[in-house]
């Protein structure tokens, strides 16, 4: 082989590389939604979890981000670790498939035969030109997505192809030769060169197609390679568990740590395995036969599904182990600290997953929100020096939660292909800052609250009665803004604004009635400050649900609802039966309460 041969095998090898990377990228984005549900759904049974790792995998191509995102799951408290483990072992097989399709190789038709579309130097150019036509002609999102795996497709054949046309001289190296032979006398070697050329690559995959490219020298026999390919293996885990460990929380590196000890475990099996079997006669056959492509192929999907088959029932023994080495942190975190770990770039591969960590943020956040002035207003009449400090530690929680969460979004953002991904990460960015400021507002409220106790003003009981009502419709706006937004529910969001506007009113005439008392003597200066300040807290707060509730029904129906603006004038204009029906129940449910002041202790 002379310096062009090289340029033609690394340039092929990078070709391959991309071609992978790309394919791999276009399936995963395609089936993030399918997969969200399938991780959701694992069961606690290994068997299942192995299935659905096989499958993931097949599906990407790459047993690397099956497993990067199952830590990123385990850290985000989506899966549990024994789950993961056999995920972890289905994805050891999975990632064989790449193998199985690079066989192709192996096929010879005759030059008549229409079979030859089959022919990798066939389906490489007609995968390209289906793959640029898609892209460049049909403009949508999943046009792209199957644009993208077929330029993958035919990407990787073309690599492989140029791989192969480069190593061809090598048939008649001796010294190439004897390498091979001297892999067969020791089996150490072989799976050493398989190590690190895994972990150098950074790919299983990669490094078997390689192997395979190099089967068309005619040198390989399984003899000579059965130890690389048992290498591979190792090689291309401890990648994975570098990755894992990254940044991540205790579970999620011992997801990493699972994986080389199967592999560990996999591959002194396996070489026993063969050792056995050698020893026993029962592979004269095919010892020093020449392999082939398909054979690499097939031997690379053996050995990993024999290991699985016999570790699968010790996956107990594994998370053990795991357990041992790695310890769980010395320090207990909060609950906010837990919902900051579910905040895991590793989901970046999967946008579903990003998103529902996202939403599961933001929901905490929104709890927070809603327990804060739910306790601001209580503090009014009944205050409470803890029940403040309670509040005020929302706070802080909430701006925690809202600034990991800001910048999460942000650096998830380039990663969210367009369409429903990208118009729900839109809805959490706006919902997000509604809640926020919500949280503000019942801070605002306590502190009224607290200046009230200080300074030792006295509301009538007929004040303390219009807060309670007003407090008791700002609840349940509250409620079913939460509840909107974590349900996606259109049918609640539709309840937020005819009740909103109930509340409007209910502003409207406290702040009338409070300046008839100040008028009268009833109200002193102080005290009539402090209830206009909780009123403009609260009208604030339904404001701030009214915008949860309009940009819920933009998301869910927005064949319905196309412009917050235009939407919120037309329910106002009366034209709409649901609105008008709504706002007359509220209407004559808090008016009727607060025409009744005799159960203020009852709120």
């Amino acid at each position: 082989m002379n310096i062009f041969h090289f340029i033609s095998l690394f340039g092929g090898l990078a070709l391959f590389l991309y071609g992978m990377r790309l394919m791999g990228d276009g399936l995963q984005q395609g089936s993030s939604g399918t997969l969200k549900k399938f991780m959701e759904k694992v069961a606690n049974n290994p068997c299942t979890g192995f299935l659905l790792g096989l499958l993931v995998t097949a599906v990407i191509q790459s047993s690397t981000a099956t497993i990067v995102l199952t830590s990123g799951l385990v850290g985000a408290g989506i899966l549990t670790l024994r789950q993961s483990i056999g995920i972890i072992l289905g994805a050891n097989v999975g990632t064989t498939v790449t193998g199985q399709i690079i066989r192709l190789l192996d096929f010879d038709g005759d030059a008549s035969s229409w079979l030859n579309i089959f022919k990798p130097s066939t389906l490489a150019p007609i995968a390209a030109i289906i793959g640029i036509l898609v892209i460049m002609t049909l403009r949508s999102n999943k046009s792209d997505i199957l644009g993208k795996v077929a330029m993958g497709f035919g990407i990787l054949f073309t690599g492989l192809l140029n791989m192969t046309a480069a190593v061809e001289p090598l048939s008649e190296s001796e010294t190439f030769a004897n390498l091979f032979i001297q892999m067969s006398d020791t089996p150490v070697l072989g799976f050493l060169v398989g190590t690190g050329a895994a972990f150098l690559i950074q790919s299983s995959s990669a490094t078997i197609g390689i192997l395979q490219a190099l089967s068309v020298t005619g040198v390989l026999t399984f003899s000579s390679v059965y130890a690389i390919i048992i290498g591979v293996n190792m090689g291309d885990c401890m990648t994975t568990a570098i990755v894992c460990s990254i940044g991540a929380k205790a579970d999620a590196k011992r997801t990493g740590l699972i994986h080389i000890f199967f592999n560990i475990a996999a591959s002194a099996l396996v070489i026993a395995a063969v050792a056995i079997l050698h020893a026993s006669g029962l592979l004269d056959s095919i010892w020093d036969a020449r392999i082939t492509s398909g054979g690499i192929a097939n031997a690379h999907t053996l050995f990993r599904l024999f290991a699985a088959i016999i570790l699968l029932p010790f996956s107990l023994q594994f998370e053990k182990l795991a357990r041992i080495v790695i310890k769980d942190d010395s320090s207990a975190v909060d609950g906010i600290e837990e919902e900051i770990q579910h905040l895991d770039e590793k989901l970046f591969a999967s946008p579903a997953l990003a998103l529902s960590s996202i939403s599961s943020v933001i929901a905490k956040m929104a709890s927070l929100a809603v327990s804060g002035v739910k306790t601001a207003v209580r503090t009014i009449r009944h205050y409470d020096e803890d029940a403040v400090q309670r509040i005020n530690q929302n706070e802080d929680n909430i701006d925690t939660l809202s600034d990991k969460v800001d910048h999460y979004m942000i650096r998830f953002s380039p990663h969210v292909p367009k369409g429903t991904s990208s118009n729900l990460l839109n809805y959490y960015i706006q919902c997000f800052s509604e809640f926020e400021r919500i949280g503000d507002y019942a801070t605002n409220i306590t502190e009224t609250a607290s200046d009230i106790a200080e300074n030792g003003i006295r509301f009538s009981s007929t004040a303390h009665w219009e807060l309670a009502v007003l407090g008791e419709a700002i609840a349940q706006v509250l409620d079913d803004s939460y509840k909107a937004f974590t349900k996606l529910d259109a049918q609640t969001a539709k309840k937020i604004e005819p009740l909103e506007e109930v509340i409007d009113d209910l502003v409207s005439q406290l702040r009338s009635n409070h300046i008839e008392r100040f008028h009268n003597g009833d109200c002193t200066v102080h005290g009539g400050i402090a209830f206009l300040d909780i009123l403009v807290n609260i009208e604030r707060i339904s404001d701030q649900c009214s915008n949860i509730g309009i940009y819920t029904l933009l998301l869910k129906e927005p064949q319905t609802v196309q412009n917050q603006h235009d939407y919120s004038k037309y329910l106002h204009s009366g034209q709409n039966a649901e609105f008008n029906a709504l706002y007359r129940k509220y209407h004559d449910k808090y008016f009727g309460l607060l025409a009744n002041p005799n159960g203020l202790d009852t709120l």
